[in-house]
């Protein structure tokens, strides 16, 4: 069994064959789906798939960085409300992105800090959304880092120095999606280098699908294409890949065995 620990199939580009695209992904080993939440009006789309999919797919509750802008603080009171109200999976996805625009760097700061703090609180992972803001999520953690944090830098694409410096906090693991397949990314000579049992996989579909999808909607199924070059970059069998990066997942996450 294959574990897609990040997808978002509670998104609206899968309301045509949202069960189709879930079977395929069955059929293809991948049974089990995380489901990081995005921002206030994706909470119910992705509550029903976990109610109708239950033994397949299990929430997180988190305000996405790009989610953040003048009513930051009203969307994060119900994001806190949701999150203390029932039991989740993780704290996510959440962090900070600079790719776009800097204009809310402040407010990103301070609602991925809270966040992180919640997430504390209620002994629970982290899922860190971390674009061309590796140094400002370094600096949160820096504060709040400790034996009682764990977590996951979702779509990991940073450099061997990044991986050093997530290394040197106490728990944290490296997901690794449809960018490894790309041959121009590179990231095949970084991932080389981080351990195999800090590996989780993912998707983020229905975004960044692998090699030979690209450029189409991504799903779940499509993992495959990950772990078959995850295991050609590590030079193991693609069931090694399967156990270990399952293992990882299930204790990160603390899922049902």
């Amino acid at each position: 069994m294959f574990i897609d620990t990040h997808t978002h199939l509670f998104s609206d580009s899968f309301d045509e064959d949202r069960g189709d695209v879930i079977q395929r992904s069955i059929e293809a080993g991948v049974e089990v789906c995380l489901l990081p939440n995005i921002d206030v009006n994706t909470i119910d789309a992705m509550h029903d798939l976990e109610k109708n999919y239950p033994n397949n797919c299990y929430s997180m509750m988190g305000l996405h960085p790009g989610s953040i802008g003048e009513d930051w603080q009203e969307k994060l009171k119900v994001i806190e409300k949701k999150l203390f109200a029932r039991k989740y999976i993780a704290v996510g996805e959440i962090g900070m992105d600079l790719y776009w625009d800097k204009t809310h760097i402040d407010a990103q700061r301070e609602a991925f800090k809270m966040q992180v703090k919640w997430a504390k609180e209620l002994n629970l992972p982290v899922v860190i959304h971390a674009r061309e803001a590796f140094q400002e999520i370094y600096e949160v953690l820096d504060d709040l880092d400790d034996e009682n944090l764990s977590g996951v830098f979702h779509c990991f694409t940073g450099t061997l120095d990044d991986v050093a410096k997530i290394n040197d906090y106490h728990n944290f693991k490296f997901g690794i999606g449809g960018v490894l397949t790309y041959k121009n990314a590179k990231l095949d000579r970084v991932v080389r280098e981080i351990p195999l049992d800090l590996l989780i996989l993912e998707t983020d579909s229905p975004y960044l699908p692998p090699t030979p999808h690209r450029g189409k909607r991504n799903e779940s199924s499509y993992l495959l294409h990950v772990a078959a070059k995850l295991a050609e970059v590590h030079g193991v069998t693609l069931a090694e890949i399967e156990h270990q990066t399952t293992l990882t997942a299930k204790n990160l996450f603390n899922l049902p065995t």
